[in-house]
């Protein structure tokens, strides 16, 4: 086991398997004292889970249990034999969906999570795509906390301008025709990570629906498991993020239908910062600020 930056946590790279036995790279953080919490971190599209790592530690510290991991194709889980040493050169002909990746994935890290910690409650901290993921788990109940950040119905209309366009200039004429050509989506193109096929099509498609998600009629789980969630859900939203704008947010938080979500909108200025966007809730600098009252009120501090 290796040291995390703060002497108060422990960190470990371990493998977890998915639902149908794909190993996902994961890395567990651990706090030198007392377990009180279970806290599963949740990757955006195309993110690696080193992105989360700070926030990880800082939940350890106040002693929490908490596990990142990569989502099938993604970062440590481009493998794909059960030891983890053959990661093909490139994701061609990988198998893989958004879908995939919430009820392969995330139900089965959620489920890993609940055995090993049985006896603590388990929070869950979904960025963007992994906030998305929350509604369509079967095993949502488990999660009796959940805090959502940047997560959104991100329909390209919802997104501020002039990145609505962009993103629907980048999709439609750049990355549909490059993704079939290629048969993946570059990560070179724009995206960070190259993306499976499939993840990327599908979340075109979500991108150009009305109602994302919740307008694909294949997914049965929207219709069902949105509903089933009870816990208590905190979303936070970023005045200079483009992507997860208030009207995007609150689409998202609509389908919990079950509960009254609460929908938290920061501006940089709030926290006495530059700029927050779509990722920077993550950096280390906004330990004292963002990140202090995140974990207060995910650890019931």
């Amino acid at each position: 086991m290796t040291e995390a930056a703060q002497d108060d946590a422990f960190s470990d790279d371990i493998l977890i398997p998915a639902v149908d036995g794909y190993p996902l790279a994961a890395t567990l953080f651990l706090p030198r004292g007392p377990k009180r919490h279970a806290v599963l971190i949740n990757s955006a599209t195309a993110t690696p889970r080193k992105i989360y790592r700070g926030f990880a530690a800082h939940l350890a510290q106040r002693g929490a249990a908490v596990l990142t991991y990569d989502y099938r194709g993604i970062g440590g889980s481009r493998q794909t034999d059960v030891l983890g040493f053959n990661r093909p050169k490139s994701l061609v002909g990988f198998k893989a969906s958004m879908t995939d990746w919430a009820t392969l994935d995330i139900t089965a890290a959620v489920d890993w999570m609940r055995e090993r910690y049985r006896h603590l409650p388990l929070f869950y901290v979904g960025h963007s795509f992994g906030g998305q993921a929350l509604g369509l788990l079967t095993n949502n109940v488990e999660v009796s906390r959940a805090l959502l950040v940047a997560s959104q119905a991100a329909y390209w209309r919802l997104m501020a301008s002039p990145e609505r366009y962009r993103v629907w200039a980048f999709l439609n004429l750049v990355g549909h025709p490059l993704t079939n050509a290629l048969g993946y989506a570059p990560g070179w193109s724009g995206l960070g990570e190259d993306l499976p096929k499939e993840v990327f099509l599908q979340w075109t498609r979500w991108v150009m629906s009305p109602r994302y998600l919740f307008d694909d009629a294949s997914l049965v789980a929207r219709v069902t498991n949105f509903a089933n969630y009870e816990g208590a859900l905190r979303a936070l939203c970023f005045s200079d993020d483009p992507w997860a704008t208030r009207a995007a947010v609150s689409l998202l938080c609509s389908g919990f239908d079950a509960i009254e979500p609460e929908i938290l909108t920061v501006s940089p200025s709030d926290v006495g910062a530059k700029k927050i966007g779509h990722f920077g809730f993550f950096r280390s600098a906004h330990r004292d600020t963002l990140w202090r009252d995140a974990a207060a009120w995910l650890l019931r501090e």
